[in-house]
């Protein structure tokens, strides 16, 4: 399919997106396709997968509020959507950037070479006939695509109905996205036999994935604190991994708050999301990155372990009988290639299915060891690879302000309704008076007990008060530095207020400014500035 004779080396690529395409074409394509890679783990990349704009997977039992969440993102209404607390979304929605409003069916979009769709049609009509893509003209879909899946249920008949592989499909998108987000209700906390299953098939994708206890305005602050702990025990015996998983808790809608306690909490952790959400574009290619060296590690395994097969079958009787006894002695053939070639055994593909697939292979026709293959991809992985991540880093630097906006992203970057406006060192931001003249008689009583001379106090002074604080001498000296707003090394009274308004600030448990914001330099001193 790709051929290309001519080695170059070092290799030049003008942007990352070519250069995986052209790696993957030339070095690590050859390997997949002499070992049948692509029958056992997972189809070849089309030109789509390394172009396409980054992908967020949405996930989770039914009624948890996906759809909505979608919905509240883009702050509008997308074509195809249902919501009800029923089961109501029955289909994978691929909701994309397009300058005409509609839905393009399942069968339209594996056909569609600008589409990174194409390798699902593996899936047959029973999936096709519920896969769909809801296109509009959303500014949010500009810099991203969404993936709305099917509500979870629990027991038997729904794995029974649903006519194809439900886990498989969810392998698929997993991965080729750029984020998966799993939803709870914290209303009613239940992770469903197949939703565990689906959590177990999205290993080795841990890295994309991000938690949302969704609905938690619905408790109170007590509840709230048992239904995170007992999502955090049931995800830590799922999700088999040392790391803790991020969780956001909020209530991911428009709608007013029905137990608005943790109001804050909410607020602070939307933004939280949001700026995950938001960085997708600008680590897009850093993603696609990692995501080709995890599957040429595994293509790499997955040619020693055909290749060992092939090694042991015998010429030409009792083919059929040492198949069924290599089968059965899997594990065994997987000891000698982590021995043979110092390979993790976390980088081995699933026994259980790797058994599955091979037993119906004619292991005649596997190839044996070819280096010429093998070294092409090591020397990618050596090599290009390097080169490629320092074009990662000149193309992040070229576009620092790559970030997802329009719908919900903006309704609180500005304004007093953005995270923190007036709290903290943005309080009395808006105001015409100085805010820290509130306190200043205070401030001032404890100021002339410090004997001023010229009406200023010494560093020494002043250390002696503002260490009753407790705060530790380094965030203490950014205090000193941002309140010695003359820089002459002593504080007057206005200074002093101040450093002692900062201190406030600080003990309330918000972050120091950089530097001092124009509303918090003392009036006399603002014609200095």
């Amino acid at each position: 399919m790709f051929r290309d004779g001519r080695k170059k080396n070092p290799e030049l690529f003008q942007t990352v997106s070519e250069g995986l395409r052209k790696l993957y074409r030339t070095k690590l394509f050859p390997l997949e396709d002499a070992y049948r890679f692509h029958d056992f783990h997972s189809p070849a990349l089309e030109d789509a997968d390394f172009d396409n704009k980054p992908m967020v997977l949405l996930v989770g039992q039914y009624s948890t509020g996906k759809t909505t969440f979608i919905r509240h993102l883009m702050e509008q209404d997308f074509p195809g959507m249902r919501i009800g607390p029923e089961p109501t979304t029955d289909s994978f929605i691929a909701v994309m950037y397009g300058e005409q409003e509609g839905l393009v069916p399942g069968n339209a979009l594996v056909v569609d070479p600008k589409k990174p769709f194409r390798k699902l049609n593996a899936f047959g009509n029973a999936f096709l006939n519920r896969f769909v893509c809801a296109q509009m003209p959303n500014p949010v879909l500009e810099s991203i695509s969404i993936i709305d899946t099917p509500g979870i249920l629990s027991g038997e008949k729904q794995r029974i109905s649903r006519g194809y592989d439900f886990a498989a499909v969810l392998e698929w998108f997993a991965e080729r996205v750029d984020r998966i987000i799993l939803l709870f209700d914290a209303h009613k906390l239940d992770i469903s036999d197949e939703f565990s299953e689906v959590i177990r098939a999205l290993k080795n994708h841990e890295d994309k994935m991000r938690v949302v206890l969704n609905k938690a305005d619905q408790i109170g602050t007590q509840q709230l604190m048992r239904v995170y702990g007992a999502l955090m025990w049931s995800l830590g015996k799922i999700v088999n991994t040392p790391e803790v998983i991020r969780v956001y808790i909020g209530s991911f809608w428009s709608q007013p708050l029905l137990v608005p306690d943790n109001r804050k909490l909410f607020e602070a952790e939307e933004q939280d999301l949001f700026r995950d959400i938001q960085s997708l574009p600008r680590n897009a290619a850093l993603r696609k990155l990692n995501d080709l060296i995890k599957r040429a590690r595994l293509a790499k395994v997955h040619a020693y372990i055909i290749s060992a097969l092939k090694r042991e079958m015998p010429n030409m009787f009792g083919k059929e009988n040492k198949k069924k006894e290599l089968i059965a002695n899997l594990g065994e053939i997987y000891l000698k290639v982590e021995k043979e070639y110092q390979i993790s055994p976390g980088d081995f593909p699933n026994i259980i299915k790797m058994q599955e697939i091979l037993s119906i292979h004619d292991f005649s026709k596997f190839q044996s060891m070819k280096p010429k293959l093998m070294d092409a991809v090591e020397d990618m992985l050596a090599n290009d690879i390097a080169k490629l991540m320092t074009l990662v880093r000149q193309e992040e630097s070229a576009m620092p302000s790559q970030l997802v906006e329009g719908g919900a992203f903006d309704g609180t970057s500005n304004g007093p309704f953005g995270h923190g406006y007036g709290e903290g060192a943005s309080e009395g931001i808006d105001e015409l008076e100085w805010v820290v003249a509130r306190d200043k008689p205070t401030y001032d009583e404890i100021f002339y007990t410090l004997s001023p001379v010229n009406g200023k106090v010494s560093g020494a002074m002043a250390k002696k008060e503002m260490v009753k604080s407790k705060l530790p001498n380094t965030v203490l000296g950014k205090i000193w530095k941002l309140a010695d707003v003359d820089g002459d090394g002593f504080l007057d009274n206005e200074e002093f207020a101040l450093a002692n308004h900062l201190i406030k600030v600080k003990l309330e448990g918000h972050e120091l400014p950089v530097d001092l914001p124009y509303h918090l330099i003392p009036p006399s001193k603002r014609h200095q500035e």
